[in-house]
């Protein structure tokens, strides 16, 4: 039943009337430089907030093992978060409506040279609309409106009459095992939202993404012997070369996922770190280079693995050192599989009349090439996973900002979207 319009009314006010603190709050978040690794400071934060809110805490520690164990683990590796989990659980005084899980990472991308950026990456800046910092966007601003869709509700005199899991993870940005994690520890909703950046847009789909590092090996010499040695390097650009071609071969397969109709370039390989050599005067004998590349829904992250191997084997045979040394590979964090949400769910239908009250127009619908935590609940609960948020610009790079206005609006739409989806009580 469509939420009573008095009540709406009230819960719109209320975000509107808490949107200075907000902001405030979300000014905290971003000035904890959480990247990975370096998120237990900010979680023992949103677990003191949701503490005093009343939530039902629980804070625990990936199982590794566990992990390892289901078909949707990612590997761990030397540099893999050891940051706790963070649960939040709001228990209604009577379980009448339907139960939801909120969720939002906390980890964060590396912020590169500092020099490059407008301004300090972890001093929140407002400039307009726009709200500037490492990781505002991606996803603090929506990490932040879980807490807001609390706190406005109860201004507005109520609280969810089901149980609400409020979940703040880890290793978003590198393996998807926080979430997953979760999923094993036993939580399970009717429906989950995930206020990721998304432009006030439903995700309809997301890619899947397999990491992987390969190192290839050379022959050292002094440089004044140069053709008697073997460039490692050098040897690593051919490797890559033929990984390039395996991107555009996976590239014409978009018209058989047509969910990706509008994305020019949905499987995307990135070559996003390299090392090698250790002196200038000498051949190198050792390069290394970190890889992330995407696979359409559907399709299982063995598949892709299998098809690098392959592809580095067949640059190793056109090699004449490469071919009695072949490179070594290595899966060093994501291997998660994409997912669609299926149109038609009662839950969109819910969030469709949230959207419009709080944006005055229809929910639309995009697709990213990008990882979304909401695979874990598509993929293994099978319940509808909703990946809405505000709008947000440069993430990963310099300068991230979202809009504030959107924000607002996002923030809205959740707690309206929340009301109704888990229904009332006096708070």
């Amino acid at each position: 039943m469509p939420l009573d319009p008095a009540l709406a009314d009230r819960i719109v006010k209320a975000v509107d009337d808490g949107f200075d603190a907000q902001l405030d709050y979300l000014k905290t978040l971003v000035r904890y430089p959480s990247q990975r690794g370096d998120e237990h400071a900010v979680q023992d934060f949103f677990f003191q907030e949701l503490r005093k809110r009343g939530f039902a805490m629980e804070r625990f520690a990936m199982d590794e093992e566990a992990i390892k164990r289901h078909p949707g683990g990612s590997p761990f590796s030397a540099t893999h978060s050891t940051a706790p989990i963070v649960v939040g659980i709001h228990r209604p005084q009577n379980e009448t409506g339907r139960s939801l899980i909120m969720q939002g990472h906390i980890d964060i991308v590396p912020v590169g040279p500092e020099e490059m950026w407008t301004s300090p990456p972890y001093e929140p800046r407002i400039d307009g609309d726009w709200f500037y910092g490492r990781g505002a966007g991606d996803m603090k601003a929506g990490h932040g409106a879980m807490v807001a869709v609390f706190d406005a509700l109860k201004r507005a005199g109520v609280q969810p009459a089901a149980t609400v899991y409020v979940q703040s993870v880890v290793e978003e940005e590198s393996t998807g095992n926080g979430a997953l994690q979760c999923h094993l520890r036993g939580y399970k909703a009717e429906a989950a939202l995930i206020p990721e950046p998304s432009q006030g847009r439903i995700t309809r789909g997301n890619v899947g993404v397999v990491w992987f590092q390969f190192t290839v090996q050379g022959h050292p010499v002094h440089v004044r012997e140069a053709g008697s040695g073997q460039n490692a390097i050098e040897a690593a650009y051919g490797v890559m070369r033929k990984l390039r071609e395996l991107e555009a071969f996976w590239n014409t397969k978009t018209p058989d996922h047509p969910i990706f109709k509008d994305e020019p370039h949905p499987i995307n390989l990135n070559f996003g770190k390299i090392a090698g050599g250790d002196w200038a005067s000498s051949v190198p004998a050792w390069c290394t280079v970190d890889c992330r590349i995407s696979i359409f829904p559907g399709e299982k992250p063995e598949t892709m693995m299998r098809a690098i191997e392959d592809t580095i084997a067949k640059a190793a045979r056109e090699d004449r050192f490469l071919a009695n040394n072949p490179p070594k590979i290595v899966w060093n964090g994501f291997t998660t599989e994409g997912y669609i949400l299926q149109p038609g769910s009662e839950a969109e239908a819910v969030l469709g009349r949230a959207h419009q009250r709080a944006w005055g127009e229809p929910l639309q619908e995009s697709t990213t090439p990008a990882y979304l935590d909401g695979r874990v609940y598509a993929l293994f609960d099978e319940i509808p996973t909703l990946n809405y948020g505000p709008s947000a610009e440069r993430v990963h790079g310099f300068d991230e900002r979202f809009s504030i206005e959107s924000l607002r609006k996002a923030t809205k739409s959740m707690a309206l979207f929340v009301a109704e989806w888990c229904g009332t009580e006096p708070a």
